[in-house]
């Protein structure tokens, strides 16, 4: 049930792009499976780009697996969640899969229009966006202010500079360990002479 809910829901999604559908149908017939733990999303591209919901047990032409911590991330678009992806099979597919998860936008003010009107849809989208971009912008100022906190004032966090320090300060402690070791194997060696 979950699987068709979310089918339905790309559908409308590559659909209300417009330019979404002509890029799938290349790979008519072709499978693919999305796993997000504990879910797994299988859908069939049909002959138009649309998808058709698939069985789980149906053989993958591709597939796609990632953690459900990177679901809000790339819903937002942070381009480095997509490094974290997981993908194996037809490399053309997954290429287009990931372009699509880069490109494809839900444009709420059309679906909303059509309930309220143009005019409030386009308008309560533009302050949702402005709220959206607000706390955005509250936890990037959030976040750095307790960075600095905690690295300059109650040091909790090690800086670049502290750690470079540090790492430096191990590899001159293992040098003089393996000299000290070497000192002690020739004293050992003169000592049995």
């Amino acid at each position: 049930m979950l699987n068709q809910a979310a089918v339905v829901t790309l559908n409308h999604l590559l659909v209300q792009s417009g330019w979404a559908l002509p890029r799938l149908v290349r790979f008519s017939g072709k499978t693919v499976h999305v796993h997000v733990a504990p879910f797994t999303l299988s859908c069939t591209l049909q002959h138009d780009g649309s998808l058709q919901a698939a069985s789980a047990t149906d053989s993958a032409d591709a597939t796609c697996t990632f953690s459900p911590a990177l679901l809000p991330r790339l819903a937002l678009h942070d381009e480095s969640a997509l490094e974290q992806l997981v993908t194996t099979g037809d490399a053309a597919l997954i290429t287009e899969i990931v372009y699509l998860i880069r490109n494809l936008r839900w444009d709420a003010a059309e679906d909303l229009s059509r309930l309220v009107g143009d005019v409030a849809a386009e308008r309560t989208v533009q302050f949702a966006q402005a709220r959206h971009d607000d706390m955005r912008a509250a936890a990037l100022n959030t976040a750095q202010a307790l960075s600095e906190y905690w690295t300059e004032e109650r040091p909790l966090l090690a800086t670049p500079r502290q750690i470079t320090a540090f790492t430096k300060d191990v590899q001159t402690l293992q040098g003089d360990v393996m000299q000290l070791q070497q000192r002690i194997a020739h004293l050992i060696r003169r000592d049995i002479q």
